[in-house]
C-alpha cells in the first residue's frame, strides 16, 4: 500500500489524472483517417472529441458525491471497468455515429480518474502544499500529450487507428491492476447522507455560493478552453493546411506540451516561495502572450508548424502554473466535500472545453484563425480574470 507523501503516491494520482489527456491526444493524428475510413466529414470528427468532453463532464456531476458516501477507491474501480469496456467499443465501431457514442461512454469511466485524483489530494494537502502536490502531478501527468500523439502516430502509420483504442484497453487493465492493491484509502469521514439528486444539489449548492471558489473556477475553466481549441483544431491545421504528416504531428504536438511540463515544474518552485496568487499572475500573463503571439503568426500569414507550436508552448507553459493553482485554491475551503467540489469544477472546465472545441471545429476551413482566436480569447480571458478577482481570492485565502 503506497503511503501519503511519497512520490510513488503522487505519480498514480498523475497517472489516474492523465487518462483525459492520453485518451485524447493518442487519437489526434487518427482523426483525418477516421474521417477517411468511416465517410465522416470533419464536423462529425470533431464530434468524437466534444462527445468525449460532454461525457467527461457530465460523468464528474456522479463521482465527486459518490466517493464522498462511498469512499475514494472502490468508485475508482468502477469507473476503470466502464473506461475499459467503453474503449473496447471504439475500438469496435462501425459508424462514426458509433464512435461518438462510444467515446462519449469512455469520458464517464475516463472523468472518474481525475475527480478522484484531486479529491484524494485534498483529503491529504490544503493551501500551497496542494498547490504543491497538484503541481508536481501535472509535471508528471504533462508526459501524457507529450507522449501520446507520439505513440498514436506510430500506432496510426504502422496499424492504422484501431489500434490506438486496443491500446487504451490494455492501459485501463495495467491502471486497474495497480490501484486495486496498491491505492490507499484516504476519505476519513464518510458523508453521512445516502446519495440521491437532493444531496447532490445541496452539496453543490454549499460549493456554489463561495465567491473565491466561483473565482478559481472561472481561471481553471477559460485557460483550459483554450487547451481544447488547440486540441480540436490543430490536427487538421497542421496535417490539412500546413501539410504535416501523422507522425509530424504528433511531434509538433508533443514540442507544444513540453511547454506544459515546464510550466507544471516552474509552478512547484514558485507555488512555495511566492505563493498560490502570483504563480496564477505569472501564468495567466504567459497564456496572453502566447495567445497573441499565435494570432500575429496567422495575421502575419506564416505556414510554418513552428508559427503556431512555439505560441502555444508558451500558452501551455502559462496553463501548467494557472490550472493547478486554481485548483487548489477551488478545493481548499472544502474539506468536507471534496468530491463534490472538485466534480463542479471540473464539470463546469469540461463543459467550457467542449463548446470551446466545439466551436472551433465547427468554424474551421482554409485559415488557421478559428484556433488562433480562441487561443488568444482564453488566453486574455484569463488575465483578466485574474487582475479582476484578485481581491476577492484575497480575502479567502486570508480566512483559510
Amino acid at each position: 500500500m503506497l503511503r501519503p507523501g511519497t512520490f510513488a503516491l503522487t505519480v498514480l494520482l498523475a497517472a489516474l489524472s492523465a487518462i483525459g489527456p492520453l485518451t485524447t491526444d493518442m487519437y489526434l493524428p487518427s482523426l483525418p483517417d477516421i474521417a477517411r475510413l468511416l465517410g465522416a466529414s470533419t464536423a462529425q470528427v470533431q464530434l468524437t472529441i466534444s462527445s468525449y468532453l460532454i461525457g467527461f463532464a457530465v460523468g464528474q456531476i456522479f463521482y465527486g458525491p459518490l466517493a464522498d458516501r462511498h469512499g475514494r477507491k472502490p468508485v475508482l474501480m468502477g469507473a476503470m471497468a466502464l473506461y475499459c469496456a467503453a474503449s473496447l467499443a471504439c475500438a469496435l465501431s462501425t459508424s462514426i455515429e458509433m464512435l461518438i457514442a462510444a467515446r462519449a461512454l469512455q469520458a464517464l469511466g475516463g472523468s472518474g480518474g481525475i475527480v478522484l485524483a484531486r479529491a484524494i489530494v485534498r483529503d491529504l494537502y490544503s493551501g500551497a502544499r496542494a498547490g504543491r502536490e497538484l503541481s508536481l502531478i501535472g509535471a508528471v501527468m504533462a508526459l501524457a500529450p507529450v507522449l501520446a500523439p507520439l505513440v498514436g502516430g506510430v500506432l496510426q502509420t504502422g496499424f492504422g487507428w484501431r489500434s490506438v483504442f486496443f491500446t487504451l484497453v490494455g492501459g485501463g487493465l495495467l491502471g486497474a491492476a495497480i490501484v486495486w492493491p496498491l491505492m490507499p484509502e484516504t476519505l476519513a469521514l464518510r458523508a453521512a447522507e445516502p446519495v440521491s439528486p437532493a444531496t447532490m444539489l445541496r452539496s453543490y449548492r454549499v460549493v456554489a455560493r463561495n465567491g473565491a471558489y466561483l473565482a478559481y473556477l472561472g481561471l481553471a475553466s477559460t485557460s483550459f478552453a483554450g487547451l481544447f481549441a488547440w486540441i480540436s483544431g490543430s490536427s487538421f491545421v497542421l496535417q490539412y493546411l500546413y501539410g504535416q504528416s501523422p507522425i509530424q504531428f504528433g511531434v509538433a504536438f508533443a514540442i507544444g506540451s513540453v511547454g506544459y511540463m515546464v510550466g507544471t515544474t516552474l509552478a512547484a518552485r514558485l507555488v512555495m516561495r511566492h505563493g498560490v496568487d502570483s504563480t496564477l499572475g505569472v501564468g495567466a500573463a504567459a497564456m496572453a502572450a502566447g495567445g497573441l503571439a499565435m494570432l500575429l503568426a496567422v495575421a502575419f500569414g506564416l505556414t510554418s508548424a513552428a508559427s503556431l507550436v512555439l505560441p502555444m508552448a508558451l500558452y501551455l507553459a502559462g496553463l501548467g502554473m494557472v490550472l493547478p493553482q486554481s485548483i487548489a485554491g477551488a478545493m481548499t475551503p472544502f474539506p468536507e466535500r471534496a468530491g463534490a467540489a472538485s466534480a463542479l469544477l471540473g464539470f463546469v472546465q469540461q463543459s467550457l472545453a467542449a463548446l470551446c472545441g466545439a466551436a472551433v471545429g465547427a468554424l474551421l476551413g482554409t485559415s488557421a484563425w478559428p484556433l488562433a482566436g480562441a487561443v488568444a480569447g482564453m488566453g486574455c480571458a484569463t488575465l483578466g480574470l485574474w487582475i479582476l478577482t484578485r481581491a476577492l481570492r484575497a480575502r479567502a485565502a486570508a480566512r483559510h
